[in-house]
């Protein structure tokens, strides 16, 4: 069955906001903390030093979205399956928005600029601008303006 036949599945729970306010922390392993700092910041990241230590550190991404950047030994420690090879393989993507398609392509070009590299095409739906890289360690990001009056409230 394609994704064109598919039956769409059942939400009980539908909503523009969450049911509870809540704050995310995304854990994700890197293999040199500081130059990950250095990248990230090269990009406009700012990091909360209270969470930072000598293996890990808290990347500012949203009011309350984090990245716990971790080095490859502690997010280990914590993880209970093997840890998948970022370079190789996908095991998420991420994506964060921007105020505009110009804040997309500077993003996308610091991105670049600081080491990483090209994920795919720029993508133009009109209402939707993306463009996506891969970070140091190969995570892959995807950068995404939305214009906001073609969301249904």
């Amino acid at each position: 069955m394609s994704a064109a036949q598919a039956v769409a599945p059942t939400i009980t729970n539908a909503g523009t906001v969450p049911v509870k306010a809540r704050k995310l922390f995304v854990n994700i392993p890197v293999k040199d903390l500081q130059r990950s700092i250095v990248f990230f910041e090269t990009l406009g990241f700012a990091f909360n030093m209270q969470f930072t230590d000598a293996a890990a550190t808290c990347m500012l991404v949203g009011t309350d979205a984090y990245f716990m950047l971790m080095e490859t030994e502690r997010f280990s420690s914590f993880a209970k399956k093997p840890t998948g090879d970022s370079v190789t393989q996908t095991n998420a993507l991420f994506a964060i928005t921007a105020d505009s398609r110009d804040e997309v392509d500077a993003l996308w070009s610091a991105a670049l600029s600081a080491g990483g590299t090209q994920a795919s095409a720029a993508q133009d739906h009109g209402f939707m601008y993306m463009q996506s890289f891969y970070d140091l360690d190969g995570h892959h990001w995807e950068v995404f303006w939305m214009d906001s009056s073609a969301i249904n409230s």
